[in-house]
Parts: structure tokens; sequence; C-alpha cells
């Protein structure tokens, strides 16, 4: 599978607000299928869906527990969608460039007047 269609997956995978509510109650600890559909109004047909594509997408791992299934957080997607967004917040072409440009000016000017105090004080002195 591609970066771009993982990066997809993930971020469809996060779209539903259930199942963003199951990853945060996965962040804290491990838990059974039917622990998670407690915590809903939702039939537990729906809730194993939508573990279902959170298993999908890589998000959560199930391991088996007897008859039960307990699900884990995985967070490596999550990552790959966190450094695709920055891409976007990263500036773009040129004004990169000239954010460099402008801290390069910056720390000239800091470097002339600090040498410039100094001379002074050494004139005074």
């Amino acid at each position: 599978m591609s970066y771009a269609s993982r990066v997809d997956e993930v971020a469809g995978a996060i779209a539903d607000p259930v199942r963003r509510e199951i990853l945060l109650m996965l962040r804290g600890q491990p838990m059974t299928a039917g622990q998670v559909a407690d915590r809903f109004a939702i039939s537990r047909p729906a809730v194993s869906r939508h573990l279902r594509v959170l298993r999908e997408a890589g998000l959560v791992r199930d391991t088996a527990d007897g008859r039960r299934r307990v699900y884990q957080l995985v967070t490596a997607p999550l990552d790959e969608l966190a450094g695709w967004l920055e891409t976007l917040r990263r500036p773009a072409g040129w004004q990169h460039h000239l954010d460099a440009l402008e801290t390069e000016v910056y720390r000239t000017r800091r470097e002339r007047r600090d040498v410039s105090v100094s001379v002074s004080e050494k004139e005074s002195a």
C-alpha cells in the first residue's frame, strides 16, 4: 500500500466521531470489544464495524483472549498522517527561502550591533 493511500485510509478512519472516541478510550488501556460497546448507545454490531475499520487502517490491534477480542491502540499510522499534515503547515517554495533570508538578515544585524557595541566600549575605556 502506498504512503498516500495509507494516509487516506487513516484520515478516513478517524473522520468518524465514534471511531475517534474509541481511539481515545484505547489510549489509556487495552479494552475488549464488549467494554468498548458498553460505552456507546449504538448496537454492538455497529461498534464491531467501527473497530474493524480502525483495525484495517492499522490504528488498533486485536488479540484473542478466549472468546473475547482485546483491542489496543497503535499510533504509528497517526505519525504518518501527522507528517503529511505538517507539510501543509510548512512554507512552500519561495516563502521558505524568504523566511530563511529574513532570519539571516536579523542575525547579521544583531552581530553588527554586538560588534559596534564592543568597539565603542573599547574606545571609551
